[in-house]
């Protein structure tokens, strides 16, 4: 059994000088990071050709596509990986703060700047819906900022043993704040107008719930969007993997590429190698898993018991359109809202139909590294959330589904107000459920398992394995959760399951982070809780 450290969290016990972690995602790399720094010899095992996993790259006509994720907030975690090897996010990546963080565009005509600077988007508010609504606005960026700290290292950064870590004094403040009031009630004591609420409430999505029926705990993602600060990576989001992954070669570990682990050597409560698909066995002191959940319960032989089965979070299409324009209206993140909503979020997650008014979210990555497109050229990201197979059309469906939807959603861009969108393709990608579900995500599903209460922190499925121990798994389907931020903060938990604690820099000369990932580091550790 797992042993506790210092009387702390439960750690793995014996031998844990070799680990291998099985994928190169955001997870597996920062877990990765954070073992070199505690000193121990890690191998990356990957069943693809490069790192990244949700954060991958395809090229397409000399377009270069991220394939996963296209927000990233809170950059100070990923610097935090890069620093436990002495290393920094400022040598990797180069990152622009995005002004405005979001464009929001309505269904009436009006559109909405969503600044991150306090002063630029009261001012933006006040613009877009009157004085009163700025005052909302101020007193709810307090809000969300004191619940980031009631939150962030009791309840996010943190490895759970039992639900009985629960009872702190952090757990009253965040009652006190509402924390377990609904999202969208919550949100309403401070803004009246419909729009604005839209604003701080899409990201329960994210979370794989309505925000009628979200926690308004979940409203620290609006937070990390809206307040900490939205960051493009030159070269798109899959820089940051691709440096992650340099880093953690330069400080020494191992890796196998388009190397797929088919099974877990065991023998009295540990595994003792990892095989691959390719023969190879890899001897092991402890592994970590930040594969897909139900790849991972498949390599440890079954599945955790729980009295109800999990529920998965609504999937997406995502249309990438390398095209030979561009539209003015749009910013670097567009996020187009339909008149519907209540409707919207009752289809995607209930009633399983596709959305009748949708609201997409449209990223523009040319608008900051124009090199990701052919001279002349543009990219667009169009993802339209989507039900998931458990709720909605099974994968298959999709196969003659996905062009159908694909022609409505050009037609729905063009309404409005990217004319001529159609004719200005030259290369594209669908991506559908269909396709999620060959990754291996479950109920063909990105955003893996839904932040119901009954599936969030000690509630979430455990990031250790009964009955193996010396198996720790990481990623979005464990805890803490869904999102760029939290899958690096589950590498480092996982990690430190291994370990027993932090890992400490090593003293490796770097050139000190950029003055923008110092000013989000500044921003958040100044929202911690100081106790």
């Amino acid at each position: 059994m797992p042993v506790r450290a210092g009387g702390g969290v439960r750690t793995v016990p014996g031998p844990t000088d070799h680990v291998v972690v099985v994928g190169a995602g955001l997870s597996g790399l920062a877990c990765a990071l954070h073992l070199l720094g505690a000193g121990r010899r890690v191998t990356v095992v990957e069943r693809d050709a490069l790192p990244g996993g949700r954060a991958g790259r395809v090229r397409l006509g000399g377009y270069e596509l991220d394939t996963g994720p296209t927000v990233l907030t809170m950059p100070h975690l990923a610097d935090e990986a890069f620093a436990a090897v002495g290393d920094s996010l400022a040598r990797h990546v180069e990152l622009t703060p995005l002004h405005p963080a979001y464009r929001a565009c309505f269904a009436d005509g009006s559109s909405l700047d969503v600044h991150t600077a306090a002063e630029a988007m009261e001012a933006e508010v006040r613009r877009f819906a009157g004085p009163a609504e700025a005052a909302g606005y101020r007193a709810l960026r307090d809000w969300l900022t004191r619940l980031y700290r009631a939150q962030m290292r009791r309840f996010i950064d943190t490895n759970f043993d039992s639900p009985f870590q629960l009872l702190h004094p952090d757990l009253a403040r965040l009652a006190a704040l509402g924390g377990f009031g609904r999202l969208d009630r919550r949100i309403g004591r401070f803004l009246s107008d419909p729009r604005l609420r839209r604003v701080f409430t899409f990201q329960a999505l994210y979370a794989g719930l309505a925000p009628a029926r979200a926690l308004a705990a979940y409203a620290v993602i609006a937070y990390m969007d809206t307040v900490a600060g939205v960051w493009f990576p030159r070269g798109g989001v899959h820089a940051l993997p691709r440096g992650m992954a340099q880093a953690a070669g330069r400080a020494g570990a191992a890796f196998r590429w388009s190397a797929e682990a088919t099974a877990l050597e065991r023998s009295a409560g540990r595994v003792r190698a990892v095989r691959l698909a390719t023969g190879e066995r890899i001897a092991c002191d402890a592994v970590v898993l930040s594969c897909e959940l139900p790849v991972a319960h498949r390599l440890v032989g079954r599945a955790p018991r729980r009295p109800v089965g999990l529920r998965h979070s609504p999937s997406a299409v995502v249309l990438h359109a390398g095209t030979d324009r561009t539209w003015p209206g749009l910013a670097h993140h567009t996020l187009s809202f339909g008149a519907a909503w209540e409707r919207t979020f009752e289809e995607l997650t209930r009633s399983g139909r596709l959305m009748s008014d949708p609201s997409l979210l449209i990223t523009r990555p040319t608008a900051h590294d124009p090199g990701l497109a052919p001279p002349g050229g543009h990219l667009h990201y169009v993802l339209a959330p989507c039900p998931n197979t458990d709720v909605g059309p099974g994968a298959a469906a999709w196969r003659d589904l996905g062009p159908r939807y694909r022609d409505s959603l050009v037609a729905e861009l063009e309404r409005r107000g990217l004319a001529g969108f159609a004719g200005s393709v030259r290369e594209e990608l669908l991506v559908t459920p269909l396709d999620w579900t060959a990754r291996g995500h479950a109920a063909g599903s990105p955003f893996s398992v839904s932040h119901t209460f009954a599936q969030t922190g000690p509630f979430r499925p455990r990031n250790l394995v009964r009955g193996l121990e010396n198996v720790v798994l990481a990623g979005c389907g464990t805890t803490p959760g869904v999102g760029v931020p939290t899958v690096l903060l589950s590498g480092k938990l996982a990690a430190a399951r291994v370990t027993g604690g932090a890992a400490r820099p090593r003293s490796v000369p770097v050139r000190p982070a950029s003055r923008a990932v110092r000013a989000v580091a500044a921003t958040a550790e100044g929202a911690h809780d100081p106790s």
